[in-house]
């Protein structure tokens, strides 16, 4: 088949092209496997490398920084959401008073590092006093469960990871739902105006919903995002799956040394399953969200057949 972007390549440039592609791999090859002698001469492969992920306190600290994970990404999500529409529905406005503070916010928290920020609210002197505070109304307005949340949720270093994700992928779902918003047709939101809904009843029940069904894969993506975001939480020491792992490699001496290779080998594919099963229910959601839409052309074929 011809291309349309590119010639075809003659005789002569497969060849050479055949050549670029066997030495490119030649020399990973062979970057890879001077890596792994090294390794293997540092000893990080061998059997007591492994030993410690027998014993079960190491397992319990592994999947104890899995559920703090977990937490800090399910707050982070659930508040960048929720941000998300915050921010797409107030850009959205036609008033300048509303929707220009809201594209300078927006755009601050995009063009911010995360990493920065992160950091800078861990610094902010507010938010320990005000979590602090929190946690022990907790403890003194609700007894035993209060003590269980205060103990679970009352963490600065939590927060300033929570806040700091919600507010970078906030703005993200932001623009991510805009664009959706604004591929509605036009006259959909016509017919709405004709029907008497205001801009806000406009927005929830006929934009929004819209735009969160054709961005969803988009939605989802940035939610994977939010996932390996919190890995950054191991610079100021919370205790997610990141942290757990420098913990246990620094901490943890053997005959040949600190196992880093193993504890690396153990929590990548620990981050990498977790990416996975939200991206199996990313094209679940999809197929799912696909099957929804064609739903009431699929009946009205039906219909069209009996007549």
């Amino acid at each position: 088949m011809t291309s349309v972007l590119f010639d075809t390549r003659g005789p002569r440039a497969r060849r050479r092209h055949a050549i670029y592609s066997v030495v490119v791999v030649g020399g990973v090859a062979a970057l890879l496997t001077y890596v792994f002698l090294r390794l293997l001469d540092a000893g990080q492969f061998t059997a007591a490398m492994w030993q410690m992920f027998s014993y079960e306190g190491v397992q319990r600290r592994i999947l104890a920084g899995i559920l703090d994970t977990v937490k800090a990404f399910l707050l982070g999500v659930a508040f960048s959401l929720v941000l998300g529409i915050l921010f797409a529905t107030t850009r959205l406005s036609v008033h300048r008073l509303v929707s220009v503070p809201a594209t300078v916010l927006v755009e601050f928290f995009r063009a911010m590092p995360l990493l920065i920020m992160i950091f800078a609210l861990y610094n902010t002197a507010w938010l320990r006093s005000s979590v602090t505070a929190i946690g022990g109304s907790l403890r003194d307005h609700l007894g035993g469960p209060g003590s269980w949340l205060a103990a679970t949720f009352a963490s600065p270093t939590l927060w300033a990871l929570v806040i700091g994700i919600a507010l970078y992928n906030g703005a993200a779902q932001a623009e991510i739902l805009r664009a959706g918003a604004l591929a509605v047709p036009r006259g959909q939101r016509e017919a709405a105006v004709a029907l008497g809904m205001r801009k806000g009843q406009l927005m929830r029940a006929v934009v929004i919903p819209q735009a969160v069904r054709s961005m969803l894969p988009s939605i989802m993506s940035q939610i994977v995002v939010t996932l390996k975001d919190t890995s950054l939480g191991f610079i100021i020491t919370y205790e997610e799956l990141l942290y757990a792992g420098k913990l246990l490699a620094q901490n943890t001496a053997t005959p040949t040394g600190y196992p880093y290779i193993p504890v690396l080998l153990v929590v990548g594919p620990c981050y990498i399953g977790m990416c996975l099963l939200l991206s199996t229910a990313a094209r679940r959601l999809a197929s799912l969200n696909g099957r929804t839409a064609t739903a009431p052309i699929r009946r009205e074929k039906g219909l069209l057949r009996r007549r």
